[in-house]
């Protein structure tokens, strides 16, 4: 049984070698392979990027703009997916549950190889990682399971997303916690303006600093590193929420220096709906309670597994997740980061030229990535998005009443940027 799962996992996408080889351009295929898509890292980049579209399988008619919400799979890692759930259905019967590795029926592998390679991509060590649903249940990890009393103050910033603040309202609520937002600058064009924002909150009961690494409104990337410096000097514990950073900027755990960290993988390193990860320093990990406790709850010596303990889920999700791990990896961290980058700016820049265009999003490019931010004259949000859709099938997100979102990857192209433009400029 044993060894009819591990042949199985050799010969889906997580084993590359037994894929057939495809052409990519002009197609939507659903058995690409790494081997497949290195065959044209270089080539030139207009090119290299026009294929790099081709392994994801939207409608080329349509374009994407909403990856801040919900990342596209690539067809690379649907099929690894795919694969294992079929597996699953046709061989369960033949499955040992207790076999090495992801299985059909067991809810309690520690995924070592998954948590060493995600340890690797954000620098820290595997052990220190844990494998749970998405950021939010890393936010409720984190807040119910510190040992927070009444008078303890946690401060948030005045622009999280609910998956952000939730859990500490309700702790102000039950425990009698004090909860304090710090007040962001919108738009937020200097760092230190940011960092002072946040450090005036601090008082001598301040336990908790709970920010967002990028804001998921406006794209800020926030000075973590510097915040999370003073932190530490007065004995502080730092959560960062991580959701919007993961495959948009470069994390580094051990530079950065926070005491938690959380994200969401389904976002921009393009994993199955389901894939996030909680980071604790190993150094606090013991003062961190499981929310969720199982058979191995008070496991020391990797807290990282004792922590995703959460009955039997979706094993296929894991293997979708290292199959994303493998694919970013293949396209490789400073190209695929600069793309990111590169077509953020691209967008910002050409919005900026538009006198019926209010940017949001910082002005200044060290404090931005993939994720742009801005209101058109006339228009509230909802009506720039289907205007968008209904002239160029365009897809971005509309944020509350007035503002829009666009949310650029690797599988967008400036060309369908430019369309953006063209539209936004007939309105005016």
């Amino acid at each position: 049984m044993k060894n009819s799962r591990r042949k199985f996992l050799r010969n889906t996408a997580l084993g590359i070698s037994s894929i057939p080889a495809v052409s990519f351009i002009g197609k939507s295929n659903d058995n690409q392979s790494l081997n497949d898509i290195s065959s044209f890292l270089n080539r030139s980049a207009q090119t290299y990027w026009s294929e790099v579209r081709n392994l994801f399988p939207t409608d080329k008619n349509d374009t994407y703009f909403n990856n801040g919400t919900l990342g596209v799979q690539s067809n690379y890692v649907l099929n690894a997916v795919i694969s294992d759930m079929r597996n699953n259905a046709i061989n369960g019967a033949k499955t040992d549950y207790k076999g090495e590795g992801p299985n059909l029926l067991s809810g309690y592998d520690p995924y070592e190889s998954i948590r060493k390679k995600l340890g690797k991509l954000i620098n820290c060590d595997f052990k220190e990682l844990s494998l749970i649903q998405n950021a939010t249940f890393g936010m409720n990890f984190v807040a119910h399971g510190l040992d927070l009393k009444k008078g303890d103050e946690v401060i948030n910033t005045n622009q999280e997303h609910g998956g952000g603040f939730a859990a500490w309202r309700q702790l102000a609520k039950r425990k009698g916690i004090i909860y304090k937002e710090a007040i962001m600058p919108v738009p937020a064009n200097n760092k230190q303006d940011i960092i002072d924002s946040i450090l005036n909150e601090v008082t001598k009961n301040t336990k908790v600093i709970a920010i967002p690494h990028i804001i998921s409104v406006y794209g800020t990337v926030m000075p973590i590193k510097e915040i999370c410096e003073f932190a530490r000097s007065k004995g502080i514990f730092t959560v960062i929420d991580g959701a919007q950073a993961v495959g948009q900027i470069d994390v580094d755990l051990k530079d950065l220096k926070c005491d938690a960290y959380y994200s969401s993988l389904h976002k921009w390193l393009l994993s199955p709906p389901g894939s996030g990860i909680l980071y604790l320093d190993e150094k606090i990990s013991a003062d961190i309670w499981p929310t969720l406790s199982s058979y191995n709850w008070d496991n020391q010596e990797d807290k990282g597994f004792s922590l995703q303990q959460s009955g039997t889920g979706n094993p296929s999700l894991r293997v979708g997740l290292e199959a994303s791990i493998d694919f970013f990896n293949m396209i490789g961290k400073d190209r695929w980061l600069n793309r990111v980058k590169e077509l953020g700016k691209y967008l910002r820049d050409g919005l900026k030229e538009m006198d019926n265009v209010e940017i949001v999003s910082s002005y200044n490019e060290d404090l931005c990535a993939g994720l742009t931010t801005y209101k058109v004259n006339g228009l509230t949000g909802p009506e720039l998005q289907k205007t968008l859709w209904d002239k160029e099938r365009l897809q971005p997100r509309s944020v509350g009443k007035e503002l829009m979102r666009h949310s650029v990857h690797i599988y967008n192209q400036k060309s369908e940027i430019e369309r953006t433009f063209d539209v936004i400029k007939s309105l005016s």
